[in-house]
């Protein structure tokens, strides 16, 4: 374990910290630095395996120079990993293998970080005897590949028969079905957390994400793919489709999933054990090629595209039913997705920086 920061207050010290795992990554350090902006001190917990998320830990501390303590070591190290919990006041838990093909690779790295890394987390405030609580970042993979939702496909995308699906999304009912080592292992994590609340009353609260895009955001084709498809197209590179292009996710801007986050705990003694969609809902639902065709009004010019075969799980469609969200956690409109994505878009050649681009190519020359 290797601790870094820069707070000099003793007041400061003596003050709980927000633990956030993955505090590093895409959206734990949106996250780390709205509960910073809001007073919080924060331990960022992060093994910083992932190419790029450095340069997130670094403009942390430099936004908030006497609030970000960082830890940094693997969730698989349950020592270090109890160590952090034990300060905490909260915890939201996003540090974690996120990648389906990676699952495939190793699954049983993949297990030992999301199951395992989970375990040791919740066992660890379970043994404080206090009420600490959890956020969990879980994902719509849980649902499984959803082969039974009857789907058209209409113009360029596929739409549900069903009329209900197709004007709500899926639900928090949907029965569980996981595909993949990667939906087995955030299955089983997102199963553990809950029973934690029911078995030893931790106060947990699960986030099933769909599509998370906006800044800070180094997306490859395994993970992040709005941001993915902006990054290969503002360098005029070939854009990569597995399947037809036609599929459909509901995304969700940034600053809308860090205010869900934030709520969670917020609400937590009404929400505690309860899982929660969390993506744009069906008005921020969009197919591959539907993006594809708004990144070229953005920028002016046709982007190339190279067709693969579908892989391995992957959700024809998949929208999510956020009323349950909206409603328990007070949540406010989310951002419309043409806004945001040309918000990314700016924020990109914004950061083109000697040092972003080369974290950006490390982070897809090792395939996410």
């Amino acid at each position: 374990m290797r601790q870094v920061g820069s707070q000099s207050s003793p007041t400061i010290l003596r003050r709980r910290p927000v633990l956030v795992t993955g505090g590093a990554g895409f959206i734990g350090s949106n996250l780390a630095d709205r509960l910073a902006q809001d007073g919080h001190d924060i331990l960022v917990y992060d093994a910083l395996a992932r190419p790029g998320v450095d340069a997130n830990l670094e403009w942390l501390k430099k936004r908030h120079p006497n609030k970000i303590t960082a830890v940094i070591a693997d969730v698989r190290d349950e020592t270090s990993l109890a160590g952090a919990a034990g300060e905490a006041q909260a915890v939201f838990h996003l540090a974690a293998q996120v990648a389906v093909t990676t699952s495939l690779i190793a699954p049983r790295d993949d297990f030992e970080i999301n199951v395992r890394g989970t375990l040791g987390l919740l066992d660890a405030l379970r043994r404080r005897n206090e009420r600490v609580p959890l956020v969990f970042a879980s994902t719509n993979k849980v649902y499984g590949d959803l082969a039974d939702v009857e789907l058209d496909k209409t113009g360029d995308a596929y739409v549900p028969r069903d009329a209900a699906i197709r004007r709500t999304g899926i639900g928090e009912t949907r029965p569980l079905d996981f595909h993949t080592p990667y939906g087995c292992s955030k299955g089983a994590a997102d199963q553990y957390v809950l029973d934690y609340a029911r078995s030893f009353g931790v106060p947990t609260c699960v986030l099933r994400m769909s599509c998370i895009y906006g800044q800070r955001q180094m997306g490859t084709e395994d993970q992040g793919w709005v941001a993915h498809f902006l990054i290969k197209a503002l360098k005029g590179e070939p854009i990569s489709i597995y399947g037809d292009g036609c599929q459909v996710r509901d995304v969700l801007d940034i600053s809308d999933a860090v205010e869900t986050y934030v709520s969670a705990w917020k609400n937590i003694d009404a929400v505690q054990g309860r899982a929660f969609n969390l993506g744009g809902g069906p008005a921020n639902a969009i197919s591959l090629k539907q993006l594809l065709v708004h990144i070229e009004n953005l920028l002016g010019h046709s982007v190339e595209t190279i067709y693969s075969d579908w892989r391995a799980g992957d959700q024809r469609y998949y929208v999510s039913d956020t009323r349950r969200a909206q409603q328990e956690l007070g949540l406010r409109t989310p951002r419309p997705w043409r806004d945001g994505v040309a918000a990314l878009a700016q924020w990109l050649q914004a950061e083109k920086s000697p040092a972003h681009v080369i974290a950006v190519q490390q982070l897809q020359a090792a395939g996410g």
